[in-house]
């Protein structure tokens, strides 16, 4: 956490505590943060105010964008699951009494296959409850195509979902180009959906995410991405959008995220993204140029080592490679006791055995997705770091190499 985060949080542990939702002194002044914060959030997404709806954390907001909108377009999940079926059991019609959907064979979302897990599984029990869900390709180089998002759009298309900038492979999606494709469709055929929602958590502080520039209706941000506090998120929902909410209880976020608002958090999520959108130009030139001089000694004194994604198309942060003939596992706990913190693949999944799903989603073979390994250079990290982890590295992926059952040619 940047320094300046918890500066800002700690008065709302000690001096003004009280619960925002109440009317004394100690409750306004809690309230007052909350809503400036908010209004200090919607500036720089260039939003109203109205629109952001704290959550804690990346995962709900992709959940309560996802199923907010397909359950409140289409009478919830209970209209849903209690369709005619044929033999097979799938739905053969539904009748969508809350939306502009008249009467269509099955609501249709698209996505990728390369998305987070908290976009993935919500998809896939959206499949059990009777959706169609189209996962798009990403190409070789882990980049969507906006002529395939055009293509797979449909009368009963409701909901598009492609993130960002990917979590693990880094490469950054062409969102406004998607965005258009979504708005000519609406247009053509006169329709309200889809709506298109992106996953930015990984954009902040490198990306422009100006809503109304990249042209989308939903949006998600993280504060653990941006130095902030973790356990805090926010969802960007255009005004107009209907939201089923996930949970239920007071009144707090429009209805659609009740309980008491964590006010320390969200004071921080306000300070960790303007200091993200103040600096995003200075620190992604200076992490281009080390990102790239570290894909060059990767790539350059250790064989057998291929990146995966687009060599430019990326977030200034990312470096992902696969080291063949090697575990990535052993690689981590190697480096970890050299002192270097890196991974497999995405966090959120590393106590999964499992290859990534990113790395075969571009198309590589299941021994190209052992071998990935994820480096995030961050604020704080400079050339010497990146050094020393070329000095203690190649070492170390000799030592596995001599054990490694394996010996893939390429």
């Amino acid at each position: 956490m940047d320094k300046r985060v918890k500066k800002a949080m700690e008065l709302y542990w000690t001096e003004n505590f009280g619960n925002p939702n109440a009317l004394y002194k100690e409750g306004l002044i809690a309230r007052n943060a909350v809503e400036t914060a908010r209004e200090d959030i919607a500036k720089i997404l260039g939003a109203r105010a109205k629109e952001i709806i704290f959550t804690n954390g990346g995962t709900e907001s992709d959940n309560l964008a996802i199923f907010g909108v397909v359950h409140a377009m289409t009478g919830g999940v209970r209209k849903l699951t209690s369709l005619r079926t044929d033999e097979e059991g799938n739905p053969t019609e539904a009748k969508f009494p809350n939306s502009s959907l008249s009467s269509v064979s099955r609501p249709h979302i698209i996505t990728t296959k390369f998305e987070h897990h908290a976009v993935l599984n919500s998809c896939k029990r959206l499949e059990k409850e009777g959706f169609e869900v189209t996962y798009l390709d990403v190409g070789k180089e882990g980049v969507v195509n906006p002529k395939d998002v055009a293509k797979a759009l449909k009368p009963e298309t409701i909901l598009v979902s492609i993130m960002y900038a990917n979590n693990e492979i880094g490469t950054v999606q062409p969102i406004r180009e998607i965005a258009k494709a979504v708005r000519d469709f609406k247009k053509k055929n006169g329709a309200v959906f889809p709506y298109f929602h992106t996953d930015a958590c990984q954009a902040p502080g490198y990306l422009d995410i100006n809503v109304e520039r990249l042209g989308v209706d939903l949006m998600t941000i993280n504060g653990s991405k941006i130095y902030g506090p973790k356990g805090i998120g926010l969802l960007y929902a255009k005004n107009g959008i209907k939201l089923e909410p996930l949970l239920y209880g007071g009144e707090q976020e429009r209805k659609l995220r009740p309980g008491t608002e964590n006010v320390p958090a969200i004071a921080g999520l306000a300070e960790a993204l303007k200091i993200a959108d103040q600096d995003r130009e200075k620190e992604s030139t200076r992490l281009v140029k080390l990102r790239d001089y570290f894909i060059g000694r990767l790539l350059g004194e250790i064989p057998k080592t291929v990146l995966n994604g687009h060599p430019i198309q990326r977030l200034p942060n990312n470096i992902n490679v696969s080291i063949l003939d090697a575990e990535g596992e052993s690689i981590v706990l190697y480096l970890d006791e050299a002192g270097v913190a890196c991974s497999t693949g995405s966090a959120c999944t590393s106590e999964s055995l499992e290859p990534s799903h990113v790395i075969l989603a571009i198309g590589k073979p299941h021994a190209y997705a052992h071998g990935a390994m994820r480096f995030s250079l961050g604020r704080s990290t400079t050339k010497k770091d990146i050094d020393y982890v070329m000095e203690v590295l190649p070492d170390i992926i000799k030592k596995l190499r001599m054990f490694s059952p394996v010996n893939i040619k390429i």
